[in-house]
């Protein structure tokens, strides 16, 4: 079970104790253990020091009692006598006089005198004389001096026995017993505690007023809030601000800027920006139009070009009950997007193109599963001959073969099923010459995926025919080389124009994701963090040919071995050839 929670109803919570509560009773628990040990230690020093001087006024009535000449004359006579006087007689006896005398004035419990068995021959209760003694007298009348806290006929109390020699003092003749009621002890030492009783009440009470002015003072600082809530709200912000991919910038509603998380500041180039003016700092003037026309639960978007990046930005107005607590405004980089967009188009091209593959392979072993069922072995044979020699699948890529690696070849292919769809055919050039396999697919499919869907929308809006697109890949140790030509109506205008985020020629298409002239800044970013380039090698003309597109890739390839002898896609068919048109 969770701590805070019932069992019983559901959906009924029973609120954990606040921890300004949990330290008011904690202050009080602490005082209150404290007092109450130091006063019931002291109550129990002050019993004990009272039984000790109870003991010690018992003794010394005791000790009197036996030295007194006619006790120890009456007692040797008693104790030497054949047989002791009935109870009638020792009621009339000095001993008793003597003992209930020495009680009354010392307020004692008992003052009981015994021979030397032990019988008594004074007590208070008058018809218990001539009988023994509920407790033992053997100490006493062993000759010592006992004192301690005993229970008898009477109740407890703190006694003290004492022997009685006779008159020459060569021998124990009976012992005299003088106790104190312990109620009586208890009393006295009530009396003596009173003061300290008060001092315990006085101190918690002093406790309870100072941690409730404490704990006070603590919500007041709080602005009411619980240091648990405080930490709840640090931990909130921290994951909010710090944990998310997206930039977040805090704006009080004067404008100030609250809050501005590391990516923010990193997207934007802020330094710290805490405390300072919105309108103030060196950010592009649409964010600070967003401000305005960001209205109460809706949020108002922009787009914008900060350095290298393509940046998204949405300003959102909150407001909490009545109270107008700014804006937030939320950072995007969408050259990340971009980027994980064309890759998943690169995965979707591939994975189209793999099931094809699957299809037309499953068509060609039933084929030969066919002919060798109805015994056809030769034709089986030739079929499958033929079928190694053209591959598994025919892309729409003409001079395919060209292309060894399978990578490259699926990947092409599937470009090709696309351009083909939209009546653009795709060719590799006569330059194509790829030695060693791909290793970086991930950076190859973003650029050349790029150049390939760009020079496809080229060749489409042109008005050249037949539309076409002519690649070439050539490799040079580890670093790729690609050029792209279209049939489409070339770039005209500033030649860096194709390589500025977010200037685009292309057609919008509500079913495409493209169009947002990101692909070839993208390619080219990507291109030059590795020490190449994208480049355009040539502008074309309206009409045809189209422009051409080059790259250079370092470190996407593994090198093949020296010794291995050249791939068999390069043909030595001359200087590749532009589209026709």
């Amino acid at each position: 079970m969770r701590w805070g929670t019932t069992i019983g109803r559901p959906g009924r919570m029973r609120r954990r104790l606040t921890f300004s509560t949990q330290t008011f009773l904690l202050q009080m628990g602490v005082l209150l253990l404290v007092v109450l040990s130091t006063a019931a230690l002291y109550v129990w020093l002050t019993y004990q020091r009272l039984t000790t001087e109870t003991e010690s006024r018992a003794l010394a009535v005791a000790q009197s009692v036996a030295a007194d000449t006619d006790v120890r004359v009456e007692v040797a006579k008693l104790s030497g006598a054949a047989s002791l006087p009935s109870n009638s007689v020792l009621r009339q006896g000095p001993l008793q006089e003597i003992g209930e005398a020495i009680r009354m004035r010392t307020h004692a419990l008992f003052v009981v005198i015994t021979d030397d068995d032990g019988m008594r021959l004074s007590h208070p209760t008058a018809s218990l004389l001539g009988q023994r003694v509920s407790t033992s007298p053997s100490g006493a009348l062993s000759g010592k001096e006992v004192v301690e806290e005993q229970s008898g006929t009477l109740g407890p109390s703190a006694r003290a026995k004492v022997p009685i020699w006779n008159s020459g003092h060569n021998a124990i003749v009976g012992e005299v017993s003088v106790g104190f009621s312990t109620q009586d002890v208890l009393a006295s030492a009530g009396a003596a505690i009173s003061p300290i009783l008060l001092t315990v009440a006085g101190a918690l009470v002093a406790g309870a007023l100072a941690s409730t002015f404490l704990v006070r003072r603590l919500r007041h600082l709080t602005l009411g809030l619980e240091p648990e809530e405080i930490s709840t709200l640090v931990q909130d912000q921290e994951v909010v601000l710090y944990g998310v991919a997206e930039g977040v910038i805090g704006i009080a509603p004067d404008g100030r800027v609250t809050v501005c998380n590391a990516k923010a500041r990193r997207l934007l180039r802020l330094g710290d920006v805490a405390g300072r003016q919105i309108r103030s700092l060196s950010i592009p003037a649409p964010i600070i139009g967003l401000l305005d026309d960001a209205g109460v639960g809706g949020a108002a978007t922009v787009q914008v070009v900060v350095g290298p990046s393509v940046l998204l930005v949405a300003a959102r107005k909150v407001i909490r009950g009545n109270s107008d607590l700014g804006w937030v405004l939320t950072v995007l980089d969408r050259t990340q997007v971009e980027e994980l967009s064309r890759q998943l188009d690169a995965v979707g091209a591939l994975s189209t193109a793999l099931r094809i593959q699957r299809h037309e392979f499953a068509n060609r072993l039933h084929t030969a599963s066919g002919l060798l069922n109805i015994g056809e072995v030769e034709e089986a044979a030739l079929y499958l001959r033929q079928t190694l020699e053209t591959g598994p699948l025919k892309y729409p890529v003409e001079h395919g073969d060209r292309l060894q690696d399978s990578y490259l070849q699926a990947f092409v292919g599937a470009k090709g099923f696309q351009a083909s769809e939209r009546g653009v055919l795709l060719r590799i050039g006569a330059g194509t010459l790829i030695r060693g396999t791909v290793a970086d697919p991930q950076d190859i499919t973003t650029v050349l995926g790029n150049l390939i869907d760009n020079a496809i929308e080229a060749s489409v809006r042109g008005s050249s025919t037949p539309r076409g697109v002519e690649l070439e890949l050539l490799s040079e140790d580890d670093t790729l080389h690609i050029v792209v030509a279209d049939s489409g109506n070339g770039v005209s205008g500033d030649l860096d124009l194709p390589f500025v985020e977010g200037h685009t020629t292309r057609e919008e298409r509500e079913d495409s994701a493209h169009g947002q002239g990101l692909g070839l800044p993208l390619s080219r970013r990507i291109a030059r963090n590795r020490g190449g380039d994208v480049w355009l090698a040539s502008p074309g003309r309206s009409g045809g040919p189209g422009a051409v597109f080059c790259a250079r890739l370092p470190g996407v390839l593994e090198e093949a071995e020296k010794s291995m002898p050249a791939t068999a896609g390069h043909r030595g068919e001359g200087k590749r050839g532009r589209p026709s048109g």
